[in-house]
């Protein structure tokens, strides 16, 4: 399959779950789907990101030698909003290696904090950094702060998943 042919034909679920049946559990067609993320052009990054978030949700294990591109990639200035979303979507069902909990833990804090963001990229990175509390439990109450602190201006889906991680970061 040309994957950068199929993306740019439609963006619908039904072509995410096409590319999704195709890669399955396949290293080397996720690889080629993640090469073809990362290196655009912007419209096919942008319609990659949400086949690759299902790819990872049903298989997991084949994130793992391609996560640091991933969350480097994240930094990139001027992502669309949905690379951003479906790529911190994906982070919330791997556990994230020690060496990238640093990385990781500063762009989702800033997602998270930054008023201007999406509700699902904001929504996303909690659920991130809630896991990543569960190995470095000292930041349990930076998370916990921000949370509280953001809870009067949330959306209700933020104030339902804030208030659902705070009761976890109770003492």
């Amino acid at each position: 399959m040309n994957l950068v042919k199929v993306l740019l034909q439609e963006h619908s679920k039904a072509q995410t779950t096409k590319i999704v049946n195709y890669v399955g559990d396949n290293e080397e067609r996720f690889k080629e789907l993640i090469d073809v993320f990362l290196a655009g052009p912007y419209r096919v990054t942008q319609r990659a990101a949400w086949p690759l978030s299902y790819c990872v949700e049903y298989h997991p294990e084949l994130i793992r030698p391609h996560l640091s591109r991933i969350i480097r990639n994240l930094n990139k200035h001027g992502q669309h909003d949905s690379v951003k979303r479906n790529t911190i979507r994906l982070l919330q069902f791997i556990s994230i290696p020690q060496k990238l909990q640093g990385i990781t833990t500063q762009v989702c804090f800033s997602l998270l904090q930054n008023p201007k963001e999406p509700i699902a990229v904001r929504v996303f990175s909690m659920t991130v950094l809630d896991n990543i509390t569960k190995v470095q439990p000292a930041l349990r109450n930076e998370l916990k702060i921000i949370l509280e602190d953001n809870l009067p201006y949330g959306s209700a889906g933020f104030v339902s998943r804030a208030r659902k991680i705070l009761s976890t970061l109770k003492d």
